[in-house]
């Protein structure tokens, strides 16, 4: 302490260390150079004694003037400063509130009171100026960088918080929103526009009426389109391309594509039903692509079953308008011979074929597997259908096995994954049947071993959950079942060869007689075309009976899934214990028998699965969609029938979910 005392004591360029130094070793060279003097002559010593005492004078006084001058630039240069944060945070656009501990405003600087006017908010309560911001003061994490958006006074303030100072700051972001806003609102999107079934109902019309039929969409679509500001350009008879700014297709999503109902509508009653499907992308950098994408979001549209938009865009899902009609059913059968040669010709090209349904089967996934399977042995190729075992599958699953078991022509149908996985070639092909999705497959492991050599055959809608690799697509969302389409299949191959056997025959059958409630729901002439068929080579409805019977366990689980049903409105919702397991069929059953209540338009099982999985089925009568609201809860399937599984969660949490989504889709 002392010797820092003495240091301050010192001149004030002493008190800088490196003139401090040059002055010591100009007095040392001083020194040394006047004893050398000295040496010499007391003459020349006296002289050099007297030029050093006037160099020594003159350095001196310059560095304490240098000093003094360094010393007074510090202070002026602080003195700025020092003014210039105060002036900053009295005049430039930035807002700053002081409060205390208490959370009451001690301080507002003028440019924010210019905003609030004459009122004062000083000794105010922060929620008393505004309750939002009073929520973010409160809630600010100081080791987390963060930044909040407020809109206060009329203006968008990008917030800043300093807790140990308990400060407030509010930069004015107001016109970079706009820009922002503007920006977002000027992009452009692209769609591709179909018209769905042009071909089928232009066929039957005279030049004239198809010339009206086409004026009239053309012309609908165009008015629609324009209250929007949306270009349209038509392709072809039936394709449109559309581009618009963001700010349109934002308006336009609010109206939720009405244009979807008034097409339909209209021609219906012309008795001419065109349906529309619109896929559209937007904010891609690249316009090809941008347009690409358009037509991968009609492809999806169609392939969901029409008459509805999926809008994309890169980094968020797709979003569903519409689809609130059942696909209507293809008169022409020209797509199904075509597949079939298709397929065969791909079979012929594989040394061998594994045929997988989804997991938890039911009597369509292996109905439709069997018959894929026969087709392989009608191409003389080795084929299987892969089962992972289980102890606990349902009733009618262990009788059809035990049926496959006991006839010699399916006695060696089944193959566990394991053994696929041992057997499976760079050369075998893999189809899946009554799904498309990975994470509803029988066997992870073999759809990951064989996706570069894919088929997929199914009647759901398509999801954005879609292998990629497919080299061979077959989805038909118009059919009653997968077991339509496979029964189909087998009208186009060679007589000579022999066929479906009985149990496979009986168990297409039973696919299509479980997935149309028998033959109440999704039933076209061309499922009772499929279901002759399957009859007519042998198929057996009393052994039909036989597998549809439940079990004593699984009559109990599905009154008593029943006994707990709520009536919400127009839905009934049924939320199991979380510590009982139920049967995925009991429970798709209780779903179905609710919806023959008097005024229940839908009905929704939630039930535990397993330790893990929660599983909910979804129906409705048709009148409103009950596969958008599974899609949000990442499942899929039907307008009127449809499921998905939950992990990780309780069957109440699942049903708060369900029940969130509902008042939601109510609001809309």
């Amino acid at each position: 302490m002392k010797h820092m005392s003495v240091f301050r004591s010192l001149p004030d360029f002493f008190q800088n260390k490196r003139l401090l130094l040059l002055a010591a070793w100009v007095t040392i060279m001083a020194v040394i150079g006047t004893v050398l003097a000295f040496m010499s002559s007391w003459v020349i010593g006296v002289l050099w004694v007297i030029i050093i005492l006037c160099a020594l004078f003159f350095v001196f006084n310059t560095l304490q003037k240098i000093g003094k001058d360094t010393q007074k630039y510090i202070a002026s240069l602080s003195y700025r400063v020092n003014r210039g944060e105060q002036e900053a945070i009295v005049q430039m656009p930035l807002g700053v509130i002081l409060f205390n501990e208490n959370f009451e405003i001690d301080w507002i600087n003028p440019y924010l009171q210019h905003f609030i006017g004459t009122e004062s908010l000083v000794e105010s309560q922060l929620s008393a100026a505004d309750e939002v911001l009073a929520n973010i003061v409160r809630h600010w994490d100081p080791e987390k960088k963060q930044s909040s958006r407020l809109e206060w006074l009329g203006r968008i303030f990008d917030v800043k918080v300093q807790p140990e100072l308990r400060a407030v700051y509010l930069l004015d972001a107001t016109k970079s929103t706009e820009i922002e806003t503007r920006y977002e609102n000027e992009r452009l999107f692209i769609g591709m526009v179909s018209l769905d079934n042009y071909d089928e109902i232009s066929e039957r019309l005279n030049d004239s009426d198809s010339s009206a039929l086409r004026s009239f969409v053309t012309t609908a679509l165009t008015d629609w389109m324009g209250r929007y500001d949306i270009y349209l350009r038509r392709l072809a008879v039936d394709k449109y391309m559309i581009i618009g700014y963001r700010e349109a297709l934002r308006k336009a999503e609010q109206d939720k594509f009405s244009i979807l109902n008034t097409i339909r509508e209209t021609t219906s009653n012309q008795n001419t039903p065109i349906t529309l499907s619109i896929g559209i992308a937007y904010h891609e950098k690249d316009v090809n692509v941008m347009a690409a994408s358009a037509q991968t979001q009609l492809d999806l549209a169609l392939g969901r079953g029409g008459d509805q938009v999926v809008v994309k865009s890169p980094n968020k899902d797709a979003r569903f308008y519409g689809g609130t009609t059942n696909p209507m059913a293809k008169r022409t059968r020209v797509r199904a011979r075509v597949i079939s040669q298709a397929l065969m010709e791909l079979m012929a090209s594989a040394d061998q074929i594994f045929v997988m349904g989804h997991n938890h089967a039911d009597m369509d996934s292996m109905g439709a597997a069997l018959g894929v399977r026969r087709l392989a042995k009608m191409a003389n190729k080795p084929a299987w259908v892969v089962v992972e075992p289980k102890e606990n599958a349902h009733t009618d699953m262990q009788l059809l096995y035990s049926e496959l078991a006991a006839d010699a022509q399916t006695s060696d149908a089944i193959i566990s994954p394991a053994e696929v996985l041992s057997k499976a070639t760079e050369n075998s092909l893999l189809i899946m049947v009554d799904h498309s999705k990975r994470s509803i497959t029988e066997s992870h492991s073999v759809y990951d071993r064989l996706q570069d050599r894919l088929v997929i055959i199914d009647h759901h809608r398509r999801g954005e959950e879609f292998p990629d690799k497919a080299v061979l697509v077959y989805i038909e969302s118009y059919a009653s079942s997968t077991a339509e389409l496979v029964t189909e299949l087998f009208e186009y191959q060679p007589r000579a060869i022999k066929g479906l056997a009985r149990i496979e025959a009986t168990a297409l059958l039973a696919g299509i007689q479980l997935d149309t409630k028998s033959f109440t729901l999704r039933a076209g002439t061309r499922t009772f075309d499929a279901a002759s068929y399957l009859r007519s080579i042998g198929a057996d409805g009393k052994l039909i009976q036989n597998l549809m019977k439940d079990s004593v366990e699984d009559y109990r689980q599905r009154a008593h899934l029943i006994d707990q049903a709520t009536i919400i409105d127009d839905y009934a919702l049924v939320v199991a214990e979380d510590d009982r397991l139920y049967d995925s069929v009991s429970v798709a059953q209780a779903a179905d028998s609710l919806l023959q209540i008097v005024g229940i338009e839908r009905s929704f099982v939630i039930a535990r699965r397993d330790d893990k999985t929660i599983g909910i089925s979804a129906r409705s009568n048709g009148t409103k969609n009950v596969q958008t609201l599974m899609e949000q809860l990442g499942g899929g399937g039907h307008l009127s029938n449809a499921a998905t599984q939950i992990t990780d969660v309780t069957t109440q949490e699942a049903g708060a979910k369900l029940q969130t989504l509902l008042q939601s889709d109510e609001e809309m």
